[in-house]
């Protein structure tokens, strides 16, 4: 008689260790998965903060001697001349939204913005945003244009001014 009873009890307990391990299961999962999200958001915080500090330095331009220095600070881009081989412009205060900056310019009577975007922490391509007036020399060589820079120092050296 009470060989049935024990038998019962047993199977009683199989079936709540098992609802117990599939509880465990769904826990250990969930667990899991809301680590992996929050090292998702962490390395998204992480690359915009990068992504910042990623400008400031010195610029050249490939194939020139044109070399300008950078300095990032919260979110706003300053650029200072170092080797403007000669050319005589000046330029604003840039907003940096992730990766791209947009900066006004002016130089040779013609006024506008360039766009530069930060492929990487060395590379960043530039290219004429818009310029004004269409007519100058100036505005329509450089409609369609990019150029790269490369970085070829950091922040330290950004801040001499030729």
């Amino acid at each position: 008689m009470l060989k049935p009873i024990l038998e019962i009890l047993r199977k009683r307990n199989q079936k709540a260790d098992q609802k117990l391990g599939q509880s465990a299961k769904r826990g250990w999962w969930l667990a899991s998965l809301l680590l992996i999200l929050s090292l998702f958001s962490e390395k998204d915080m992480s690359r915009v903060t990068a992504a910042e500090a990623d400008w400031d330095g010195e610029w050249l331009a490939e194939g020139t001697f044109f070399r300008v220095g950078v300095i990032a600070d919260k979110k706003r881009l300053k650029i200072t001349q170092i080797d403007s081989m000669g050319q005589i412009w000046s330029s604003g205060e840039g907003k940096i939204e992730e990766n791209i900056v947009r900066i006004k310019v002016e130089y040779a009577g013609a006024s506008g913005a360039i766009q530069a975007e930060l492929l990487d922490s060395k590379t960043a391509v530039v290219s004429a945003y818009s310029c004004q007036p269409g007519y100058m020399v100036v505005c329509a060589l450089s409609k369609g244009r990019q150029a790269i820079f490369k970085k070829v120092a950091g922040p330290a050296a950004s801040s001499s001014n030729d």
